[in-house]
């Protein structure tokens, strides 16, 4: 259920706390958000990228080194053109004027988490991305277009701590309701 006061925590995060320090997002994926990301994403339209990372950079608070972003398989990757998460962060990179960097590789193909369960996507996204080199930074960023569950960034950060990194934040366009805590 919705607060209706602002808070720092959901309760969800309180009872089981996230392994990132902090998620900065634009706002709810919802219209006119959420139509700047399908036009981004499905649409090819790369220029939405520019005008999403100007309104992501007047919502985070700039206390990391170093910017990366969640990696596509390469055959998604292939079929989709481009990685929206990357052209997020590389804009997002200059405007902030930090280094955007790739250590993510995604070393196996997943389906779509459209749809899917938080424990659907967590056994989906299982052993699919490892680091790709090492990471010499104690502060990183990674951007992501949505947060549903946040399975996906909660694999990411887990490589990165494990690694050596100090804290990881989440730089994303929109946050979704998590589809089964909403049924």
């Amino acid at each position: 259920m919705p607060s209706t006061i602002a808070t720092d925590f959901c309760g969800e995060c309180l009872a089981s706390p996230p392994l990132w320090r902090r998620l900065y997002c634009v706002g709810d994926y919802a219209p006119p958000l959420s139509t700047y990301v399908k036009q981004l994403k499905f649409q090819q339209q790369l220029h939405q990228a520019d005008m999403l990372a100007q309104l992501l950079s007047n919502q985070v608070a700039l206390n990391v080194e170093v910017i990366t972003y969640v990696p596509l398989h390469w055959r998604r990757q292939w079929w989709r053109g481009f990685n929206q998460s990357e052209w997020l962060a590389k804009a997002l990179a200059k405007r902030l004027n930090i280094p955007c960097i790739a250590m993510f590789k995604r070393v196996r193909a997943t389906q779509t988490q459209r749809g899917m369960s938080r424990s659907q996507r967590q056994k989906n996204l299982k052993n699919a991305f490892q680091l790709s080199g090492l990471v010499n930074y104690s502060s990183v960023a990674i951007v992501d277009d949505v947060v549903t569950t946040g399975s996906t960034v909660r694999q990411l950060c887990k490589l990165l701590l494990d690694a050596g990194a100090k804290s990881v934040d989440i730089y994303c366009i929109c946050r979704t309701p998590d589809p089964v805590s909403e049924r």
